[in-house]
């Protein structure tokens, strides 16, 4: 009931994961030069962490790998488009409970298939309008190659950048997540939802 597509989990992870930020690089700038270093450093520290094919990891190794891929998805944002009305009618707390289960249900499976971040990635376009960018790039593993674009919003209090979106061949991950769950809380309620996730998280 929780699926969604392998291309779209498989990409939308490593995309999240070129665009981590570590709190001790520099401050990101608002422009589409930098926006392209940041990328193409984070790749680079992904394929250094994945290491080629048949490599073995540590708990800590794994570790590192859900912070470096996740780093800087902007789950509340993510969170309110998927629950719509149902968000604002949580307390803060309730709010806080499911951010936790919901962004730990991504961390866990981002490593469902670590050979997928060994994917070359170019870099068609990026564009920046002030705080909100948009960057359109193709993801080639092996022969197959797929268009993926990510929006990303800059927090301006912590002077980074964030995912709020990423689009596998035209279609949304956060809109994925919207009509996943919109259909369990229509047909079994809000309640049924947060059981589902914190269920796929102890199964993990």
């Amino acid at each position: 009931m929780m699926k969604v597509t392998k291309y779209g989990v498989i990409l939308s992870t490593v995309i999240l994961g070129l665009c981590m930020l570590n709190p001790i690089d520099s401050i990101a700038q608002k422009n589409s030069a930098d926006i392209k270093e940041l990328l193409e450093q984070r790749d680079d520290q992904i394929k250094d962490l994945v290491g080629p094919k048949g490599t073995e990891y540590t708990d800590e190794q794994r570790s590192q790998l859900k912070d470096i891929i996740n780093g800087i998805v902007d789950y509340r944002s993510m969170a309110q488009f998927a629950l719509q009305e149902t968000y604002y009618s949580l307390s803060e707390e309730e709010k806080v409970e499911f951010i936790d289960v919901f962004s730990t249900v991504i961390r866990n499976h981002s490593l469902n298939n670590l050979d997928i971040y060994r994917a070359e990635v170019k870099y068609e376009s990026i564009e920046v309008n002030e705080d909100s960018a948009l960057v359109n790039t193709l993801a080639q593993l092996e022969r197959v190659r797929t268009p993926v674009s990510y929006n990303m919003h800059f927090e301006a209090d912590k002077g980074e950048w964030v995912v709020t979106d990423i689009i596998i061949d035209d279609v949304s991950t956060a809109g994925s997540y919207r009509r996943q769950f919109q259909n369990i809380i229509q047909k079994k309620g809000y309640a049924y939802l947060l059981d589902t996730l914190e269920k796929r998280v102890s199964d993990t």
